[in-house]
């Protein structure tokens, strides 16, 4: 658990209890995030897929993923999530979600996220943390100011739609 005095801030490890408050967070995110990049379809499609109680309990407790939830003056602000990548030396994680409510950024607490994400993935024994971003996502800027590269493109099909991303990789270095 992370926290941080000044802003009363605190980031927590998330339980399948904490569902709702994702789904909440979803709701206030999803839509502001995407609404300029995909169309409305897209994203009620890929909402509905990735978001339901079921898929979530499913991403949690059958996929391996840890949901870390953003506390600001004790309210839920934000969430991510990342897992281990099922690969021969394990070495690297992935960061799946990294939200925030709209109202809450540009306060320098999305870096705080992912670097809780950064520290939890160094202290497993990740090197690298990689992740997918929407080629059009103005959140480029976000995650190559900290410090993750371009390191290829992918299209990835998801029901009648592409997702058309760049995968971003971040070494982490020991501290």
């Amino acid at each position: 658990m992370t926290t941080s005095a000044a802003a009363a801030i605190t980031i927590q490890p998330a339980t399948l209890a904490d569902i709702p408050t994702i789904i909440s967070l979803a709701e206030a995110t999803w839509e502001p995030t995407y609404r300029f990049i995909i169309s409305r379809e897209q994203i009620e499609y890929m909402y509905r897929v990735i978001y339901t109680p079921a898929s979530l309990q499913r991403q949690m407790a059958d996929e391996g993923h840890t949901f870390l939830l953003l506390l600001a003056d004790g309210h839920p602000a934000g969430y991510a999530s990342f897992s281990r990548l099922p690969i021969a030396n394990d070495a690297i994680f992935k960061l799946h979600k990294l939200y925030l409510l709209p109202s809450h950024q540009g306060q320098g607490l999305g870096q705080q996220l992912i670097g809780a994400v950064e520290q939890a993935a160094r202290q497993a024994g990740g090197r690298a943390l990689e992740l997918n971003v929407n080629r059009h996502n103005p959140a480029l800027a976000f995650y190559e100011n900290r410090g993750f590269q371009r390191h290829r493109e992918e299209d990835i099909p998801i029901g009648p739609y592409w997702m058309n991303d760049y995968v971003m990789r971040k070494e982490l270095l020991a501290q």
